[in-house]
């Protein structure tokens, strides 16, 4: 297993520990980095910028992605450790001076289950800490990786900043990995990234790339205990979406769009829809395990399609 220590404004981890929130955009001004140093249920840990050279908590990788400043907001709001989008773009831009892009590409590392250390148990950075590192730095679960790890573990007990100690993944964890993504309590804006990038982010009915107007729809509602996992997600555009969510269109088990008929009988209207009736989804995950399960699209198909 691999930690990662990221660099963090002190007002970025002020703002989320008083939230307490189930999930955070550790988001870094620049999208053009790909972060590929963890796996997902990795720990990825919060330090704050000089000279406060201490570990105040942290969160568990989902997901790298980049995207519009704009739809960073839209999925996690004041998740990104800022007020209103407003202060995110004026932070933005404060690291890309030279960029007067009105909606600018930001790289956002997506954690979820994040804890916060009281100011009282915050963790002494290891010895070997450079003074120029800038981004951050990623350990070893071995040597100093190991004892900063088994360090923030007991702060996080002692502060009581998690439900209980398994609830911190370990080296020999089933939780790391894929698997972690399909047990771990992922967030509204872990589900939208998650969703967005299986999809290569293209409709899932209509091919439709322009990304402000796709949608992460779920098949069967949180409300109605669905839960926030790409297999129970479709990328729609968003008229579709809201026909989706409305029950006038579905998708059935085969992977087919079904369209209601009370479309026209209640609007007059819907001749774009009904020419893709019948028809193969146009663009799914590539990876099998991805794609929509067939229980949640039973339940859609029984439960909220107008037949």
């Amino acid at each position: 297993m691999k930690l990662w220590v990221g660099i963090t404004d002190k007002d970025w981890y002020e703002h989320l520990a008083l939230q307490r929130p189930d999930e955070v955009n550790f988001w870094q001004p620049s999208g053009t980095r790909t972060f590929r140093v963890l796996q997902p249920g990795e720990p990825f840990l919060f330090k704050l910028h000089s000279p406060n050279h201490f570990i105040v908590g942290g969160g568990f990788f989902v997901r790298y992605s980049a995207l519009p400043a704009s739809l960073a907001w839209d999925a996690f709001a004041l998740k990104n450790g800022v007020e209103s989008f407003d202060v995110l773009l004026k932070r933005v831009r404060k690291y890309r001076r030279s960029d007067d892009a009105l909606d600018p590409v930001i790289g956002c590392n997506v954690l979820a289950e994040p804890f916060f250390l009281p100011r009282g148990l915050w963790v002494p950075v290891p010895a070997g800490w450079a003074p120029n590192i800038v981004q951050g730095r990623s350990y070893e679960t071995f040597g100093d990786g190991a004892a900063l790890w088994q360090a923030v573990v007991e702060a996080a007990r002692l502060g009581d900043m998690v439900q209980s100690p398994t609830a911190l993944p370990t080296e020999d964890s089933p939780r790391l990995g894929t698997e972690y993504l399909t047990r771990a309590r992922l967030g509204q804006g872990a589900f939208r990234v998650l969703v967005t990038d299986a999809y290569q982010r293209r409709c899932a009915v209509t091919g439709e790339k322009t990304l402000p107007v796709l949608d992460a729809a779920h098949i069967k509602p949180y409300a109605c205990e669905g839960p926030h996992r790409v297999q129970n997600g479709l990328l729609l555009r968003s008229d579709v979406h809201k026909l989706f969510d409305l029950g006038y269109v579905t998708v059935t088990p085969e992977l087919k769009m079904e369209v209601s008929r009370k479309l026209r009988e209640d609007w007059s209207n819907g001749r774009e829809y009904y020419a893709w009736h019948g028809k193969k989804l146009a663009h799914l995950p590539g990876e099998q395990h991805l794609q929509p399960a067939r229980d949640f699209l039973q339940w859609h198909n029984e439960n909220r399609f107008k037949s």
